[in-house]
């Protein structure tokens, strides 16, 4: 099977950069060993989070650490046996959480950032899935007023950037979300972000768009990848596909493949859960809801309220820890009624994060026909369709709309 360009992965980055290539022309095969969207973009809170300028960061504040460092807190956990080998990550992580650096990669990420909610519209409306997005933002709600004060002066922090919010005390918040129980006193309810009902069938919406344009996906083993004669090769059930240029798109298991490449790229795994829950009779959750205290977030999905949680630190091999979904549990039913589980066991998910908070978007240097698109972290569905118009513009030689040294592989040299 021959072809332009493979697309290696099928999350919602490798799809979107199949579909973007795809419209400038290109022949593409797209290639993963599982179905479109059954990974890291099926298992997400389902946020297109346009309000999230300024990147996740690592805490700073020594008594943030000291909080951590006790591994007590519900949106944060780590395993004390994989602390030495994630360690050195964590430092990088640390110096590029300082306020220049900080402010250094909010100011690659916003040309990304801004543009992520029209690029899905796009998609959403030529695939007709535009009934799985919805316009209401989300909430962020505040059970202290001490949290409250915080969460107001980061919104206040955030004006320069134009984005839209409304504060809502207790009564305003209660009206918005009856189902609530009454220790919330307040909220930020955030308008510019849109939200999932069902990440999965999103992706796989536009991997059928891609397939009904003239496309093909199959299933293929993206780790038998090699250059032969000029060529790129993988192995695939229908055979050997061949072709030109090749992406990699596949998100936490890139380093697999780019490392025997020769390449050191400081990709490393942030895992996290969900878990659905039913409702009580005649209770709904209307929007997504953030808990910052918490560290988790509800949201009213297809199969149920998924909770997600915030982050592990842990081996990707290592067996599902229900500790932190536990943690994030109790506090959840103190903030809304949730029912039963739904699910027989948790969902756990894999985050691809490079310490300067930016994804890796551009060529490989060392090896010609050889393209890079992953290291998304907490905003692969937010990211994908901007970062796979991105690529694609690098790849057919137009203008890109931004300037994308930022992402370039190169900067780890």
């Amino acid at each position: 099977m021959h072809c332009e360009t493979m697309v290696l992965g099928a999350g919602i980055v490798g799809v979107c950069t199949a579909l973007h290539l795809q419209a400038r022309g290109r022949k593409v095969v797209l290639i993963d060993r599982g179905e479109p969207g059954s990974g890291t973009s099926h298992g997400n809170a389902g946020l297109i989070e346009r309000s999230r300028v300024i990147p996740y960061a690592f805490p700073r504040q020594l008594s943030s650490l000291l909080r951590y460092g006790l591994n007590r807190e519900s949106d944060v956990r780590y395993s004390f046996s994989y602390l030495p080998k994630v360690g050195p990550w964590l430092f990088k992580y640390w110096q590029n959480s300082s306020p220049q650096r900080l402010a250094e990669a909010t100011r690659a990420m916003l040309p990304l950032v801004e543009r992520c909610v029209v690029e899905h519209d796009l998609l959403a409306e030529a695939a007709g899935i535009t009934e799985l997005i919805k316009a209401s933002g989300w909430i962020g709600v505040f059970r202290n007023q001490p949290a409250f004060d915080k969460g107001l002066a980061e919104a206040a922090a955030l004006k320069p950037y134009g984005l839209r919010y409304e504060v809502l005390n207790k009564q305003q918040l209660h009206e918005r979300e009856p189902s609530l129980h009454d220790n919330a006193l307040g909220g930020i309810h955030w308008l510019d972000p849109k939200t999932v009902s069902d990440p999965g069938a999103l992706t796989r919406g536009y991997a059928d768009l891609f397939v009904k344009r003239g496309g093909q996906f199959v299933k293929g083993d993206a780790l038998t990848l090699q250059q032969v004669s000029g060529q790129w090769q993988v192995s695939s059930e229908q055979g050997q596909v061949l072709a030109a240029e090749v992406v990699v798109a596949l998100g936490p298991q890139s380093a697999a493949l780019f490392e025997p490449l020769g390449y050191r790229i400081p990709l490393a795994i942030k895992r996290g859960y969900h878990m659905h829950y039913g409702s009580p009779p005649g209770v709904q959750l209307l929007h997504s809801i953030v808990d910052t205290q918490g560290g988790y977030v509800l949201a009213p999905m297809a199969q149920g309220i998924r909770l997600t949680t915030g982050i592990e630190f842990a081996a990707s091999d290592a067996p599902v820890n229900e500790i932190q979904l536990r943690r994030c549990e109790v506090i959840a039913r103190t903030l809304y009624p949730l029912g039963e589980r739904l699910d027989p066991e948790p969902w756990l998910g894999l985050r691809p994060c490079l310490p300067d908070m930016r994804p890796v978007i551009g060529p490989a240097p060392l090896h010609k026909g050889l393209w890079f698109n992953f290291g998304h972290a907490h905003h692969g569905l937010t990211l994908g369709p901007v970062s796979g118009r991105l690529l694609a513009e690098m790849m057919t030689t137009n203008t890109p709309f931004t300037d994308p040294a930022p992402y370039s592989a190169e900067r780890f040299n």
